[in-house]
């Protein structure tokens, strides 16, 4: 009787386990997600992205996305990119860019932006760093990268 019990609870926690429910939702807000590198070599790459709702009119609030990126590759080593940008987007649905700017510095600045006006319901969005051409508009790969699922 005691083991049927065990196994009942188990079963139980299994299948009502808080990270299953997690998984199907929208993470908790506010809440912040490292971004890791697409190339392992670059391992001094690091980024957090910090995700929560702000509200700037008597409007709905909205949802912001900033990054913070360090020691990223420099862009001459990239190709043709004068700059590096914030990319996020929900897969076949939408996407969002903006710039990231760079801290004073002279050699390996932190780059740093923020957007604030996403409607969006924050569900399997993907956060990544990108260079990109300031006058073509081109987006490069990804460096830095990470999925919202994992926001803590």
């Amino acid at each position: 009787m005691q083991q049927f019990i065990l196994v009942l609870v188990l079963v139980t926690t299994i299948m009502v386990s808080p990270n299953q429910i997690r998984a199907d939702s929208s993470p908790s807000l506010p809440c912040s997600v490292i971004l890791e590198p697409l190339n392992k070599q670059n391992k001094n790459t690091k980024g957090v992205a910090l995700v929560y709702k702000v509200k700037l009119t008597p409007s709905f609030p909205r949802t912001s996305i900033s990054i913070h990126a360090l020691h990223l590759p420099d862009l001459s080593t990239l190709g043709n990119y004068d700059m590096y940008e914030g990319f996020a987007f929900i897969p076949d649905e939408i996407s969002w860019r903006f710039k990231l700017y760079p801290s004073a510095e002279k050699y390996d600045p932190t780059w740093a932006g923020r957007i604030d006006n996403i409607t969006a319901e924050m569900k399997e969005v993907q956060i990544q760093v990108r260079p990109s051409n300031s006058k073509t508009k081109k987006l490069g790969p990804p460096i830095l990268t990470n999925n919202i699922k994992y926001c803590k």
